[in-house]
């Protein structure tokens, strides 16, 4: 097995599936079938989805919402797609216990580093919403730093592109992908593999980023068996 700790960074923009918006249960269910094959095979599993189907802060400070409240407002559409997740899971006979980072039990239990490890090595998905819990940071921001304090192996970031690209693969038909490319290069590139104070974050603290296609069912387990299907971004 590849990794025995991961943080799987959800897009919240994925879960609309062919609807649009909201939560398509065919992918919600889906993902949860690809987080159980994985949990069966003895991966400790922490996940932070985003809430884009939902509501995108900064795309509201842009249309007249103050921007904490903005924010504050996509933190609650995280934990709307954590809980559907959760019972996504529930439902497939995945244990799993959904944390937020703001307040709101008994929505969640509040978070913290050690009872989300322990989550873990009870043999629990640790779902962990709300991002970082402040304003002006992005879910992307949120799952590096949830997956340096859980100790993760490497975050697997979860998108509808099979990695990291020369350019937008969706605008730019002569764009290549990369199987592996360094911090510094990213950054250099002005690659937006996530915004720039997620990447530095995991740049200083040494968390390799795995960027894959998680819409094709079977990406995730064939991840963590080895195949090379994505981009490894790394020091």
């Amino acid at each position: 097995m590849r990794f025995k700790r991961i943080l799987l960074k959800l897009s919240g923009e994925s879960l609309q599936g062919e609807q649009g918006y909201g939560i398509d249960p065919k992918r919600l269910n889906e993902y949860a079938q690809q987080v159980k094959e994985i949990h069966d095979m003895g991966v400790q599993v922490g996940i932070v989805i985003g809430g884009g189907n939902i509501f995108r802060g900064l795309q509201g400070a842009g249309k007249g919402f103050d921007r904490v409240k903005g924010d504050q407002m996509g933190m609650l559409a995280t934990a709307i797609n954590s809980l559907g997740l959760s019972s996504a899971l529930g439902a497939a006979g995945c244990p799993n216990r959904v944390f937020t980072a703001i307040r709101m039990e008994p929505i969640g239990e509040f978070y913290t580093k050690w009872k989300a490890i322990e989550a873990m090595e009870r043999g629990e998905v640790v779902i962990m919403s709300c991002g970082t819990g402040s304003p002006y940071f992005t879910t992307d921001t949120g799952s590096s730093l949830r997956g340096i304090e859980i100790e993760a192996d490497v975050m697997l970031k979860g998108t509808r592109v099979d990695g990291v690209y020369t350019a937008d693969p969706e605008k730019d038909p002569t764009a290549t992908k990369y199987n592996s490319i360094t911090y510094d290069e990213v950054l250099e590139k002005k690659l937006r593999v996530m915004d720039l104070s997620a990447i530095c974050m995991c740049q200083d603290n040494n968390l390799p980023i795995y960027v894959f296609n998680m819409d094709i069912v079977g990406n995730l387990k064939k991840v963590m068996e080895g195949e090379d299907i994505g981009t490894l971004v790394h020091n």
